[in-house]
């Protein structure tokens, strides 16, 4: 195990993504992106969606078109998509809380820690629901979403934004993710990063983007807390 440098992490903070952590929302988010991109011309499946997840969806409509049509989208084109991706959502049924994410969060609270979320999701009907989901947990300014950055994952600025606001260095914070351009963010931000596979990905496409642990799940992870708790306070830096 590695801690991105440091001689042992002096944890404080953990920074939780939204979407397939502590939601279960990306199958939705899967089906109603591809719909809306192929119903505008665009070749972006399933598959697609879990590569690019993390992007602001502005960067996700932007990078498929310049792959597929060498250009840049227009920003009409961008807004009706993203408007279309949004409504399309709203009109599937309610999104579950992740299994064993609530466990998880509520630990990491009692052991006085500050949880966070960052996301690239602008989605309404879920961050109406954080406070449902995980009430008193998170504190409104410790939410980071697509509206607070003009650059989103892979780019490690939520992240950074995030670790500004809550006032903690980089070797005082760790990320859970679960999309490999969300692990690349919180890698770049220089924060030890863990990746729960809650998706259809290869545990090697996480490990690749620079997870330093990956989980097959949130009940998993929440059952090992503890022990991973007290092996990131004590790891020291390999000779």
């Amino acid at each position: 195990m590695q801690l991105q440098g440091y001689e042992a992490l002096q944890l404080r903070a953990v920074l939780f993504d939204m979407d397939g952590v502590l939601f279960d929302s990306m199958p939705y988010h899967a089906r109603a992106w591809s719909q809306v991109m192929q119903e505008a011309g665009y070749d972006f499946g399933p598959t697609d969606v879990y590569m690019n997840e993390g992007r602001t969806g502005s960067s996700t409509i932007t990078t498929a078109s310049l792959a597929q049509r060498g250009t840049v989208p227009t920003q009409e084109e961008i807004d009706r998509l993203c408007k279309a991706k949004c409504d399309l959502f709203a009109t599937y049924p309610e999104t579950p809380r992740m299994p064993g994410a609530l466990e998880l969060v509520q630990q990491v609270k009692s052991c006085g820690l500050t949880p966070m979320i960052v996301t690239g999701s602008g989605t309404p009907t879920l961050l109406n629901r954080i406070q449902e989901n995980f009430p008193s947990l998170f504190e409104p300014n410790h939410i980071i979403t697509s509206f607070n950055v003009k650059r989103g994952k892979p780019y490690p600025d939520p992240y950074l934004l995030a670790l500004e606001r809550g006032g903690f260095r980089p070797d005082e914070a760790i990320v859970v993710e679960n999309a490999p351009l969300g692990v690349q963010a919180g890698v770049a931000a220089g924060m030890f990063t863990i990746a729960v596979n809650t998706g259809p990905l290869k545990d090697e496409v996480l490990s690749e983007a620079g997870a330093s642990l990956v989980y097959p799940s949130m009940p998993t992870l929440s059952k090992e807390w503890t022990t991973l708790h007290k092996a990131l306070l004590t790891f020291g830096r390999k000779a």
